[in-house]
């Protein structure tokens, strides 16, 4: 079954730093865009950035576009998210998922438990 394990979250201060990794199984990940995405507390879930499968094409909300960088690595089935700069407003618990431009909208319906992140002076 498609399963996503999200870790590397935490507590850090603004203007610091994380690294989110995700490892994916249960599908061809090579074969898939991937995605990463966020829920704030009493708030929708928002599309953070997009890479393709090869990892040149990529595409962020303008509210992370240029402080955050996806990436990925096919031999191990996970994609990453480098966060920069983080501000309070980036407090939220963060997700994968395959993408499909199709729609452009997640490919799955199961999400893994998400890591969470909290930007806090």
């Amino acid at each position: 079954q498609v399963q996503f394990v999200e870790s590397g979250g935490g507590v850090v201060q603004p203007g610091g730093s994380l690294r989110l990794s995700c490892a994916a199984s249960g599908f061809a990940f090579s074969s898939y865009a991937m995605s990463w995405y966020r829920q704030a507390p009493g708030k929708e879930r928002e599309l953070v950035a997009v890479i393709g499968t090869s990892g040149v094409y990529t595409n962020y909300a303008d509210s992370v576009k240029g402080r955050f960088t996806i990436s990925r690595d096919n031999a191990k089935n996970t994609v990453y998210l480098q966060m920069n700069s983080l501000k309070f407003e980036d407090t939220a618990v963060y997700y994968c998922n395959a993408y499909q431009f199709t729609g452009a909208t997640y490919k799955y319906d199961s999400w893994g438990q998400g890591t969470q992140v909290t930007v806090s002076s």
